[in-house]
């Protein structure tokens, strides 16, 4: 969104104004009666939020898959998570592990742990908060390792992703897009979602670690 925003203002003359929080917590504010113009988030809660009336069926677009992965310090040894056996390994030699609490890595991690049998000994050496990017947690040296989804490990100056969690127990999330039915904006919340389907705009996605889904229609 950093640099995707910046192009589409520049292109449409729309401004853009964005929150950015975990589903869950996303979630809990729009139950709460928060609203905007443009959702994006997980395509289980694009859902929920069309169950409820809160966002346009006809307007929801599924737009990039993402796979959750780790990250050490910058110039660090990386560790072999190429199994899941050298996962589990890799988590019980770290000094301390970063992940979210409320985000759907976070989530998903803590369920990892359980299945492996070593949930005790992670959260003992735990680093964690409720969403955010957790790899500045490694990058200011307060985690040895972080776990995320890919994307949000790149975004984070100062670390290097290892790579993804091997594939018996990875989590691939589909993200998608969703007019909500009050917009006084649809118009350009429509727009946005179009621009994200550019060739432009799928090309930095692929750079930041996504793997795109949709395209514009011809």
């Amino acid at each position: 969104m950093g640099e995707l925003i910046p192009q589409f203002e520049r292109a449409s003359g729309y401004s853009v104004s964005v929150s950015y929080d975990p589903a869950k917590v996303m979630l809990a504010r729009i139950e709460r009666g928060e609203t905007a113009d443009l959702a994006i988030t997980g395509s289980t809660a694009i859902d929920e939020l069309v169950k409820q009336g809160k966002i346009l069926a006809s307007s929801r677009r599924a737009l990039a898959r993402c796979r959750v992965g780790m990250a050490v310090l910058a110039g660090q040894p990386k560790p072999d998570i190429s199994s899941v056996a050298a996962f589990k390994r890799a988590l019980l030699g770290a000094r301390s592990v970063a992940y979210t609490q409320e985000g759907a890595s976070g989530m998903h991690f803590s369920g990892v742990i359980e299945r492996l049998g070593i949930a005790e000994q992670v959260k003992e050496k735990a680093v964690r908060q409720p969403g955010g990017l957790i790899g500045e947690l490694v990058a200011a040296g307060k985690a040895e390792i972080a776990i995320q989804q890919i994307p949000e490990l790149m975004a984070v100056a100062g670390i290097e992703l290892v790579g993804p969690l091997p594939a018996e127990i990875q989590l691939v999330t589909v993200s998608s897009a969703g007019v909500f039915s009050g917009s006084r904006q649809a118009e350009a919340a429509h727009a946005y979602i179009e621009f994200l389907t550019t060739p432009a705009a799928v090309k930095v996605m692929k750079s930041k670690g996504l793997e795109p889904l949709a395209t514009t229609k011809a």
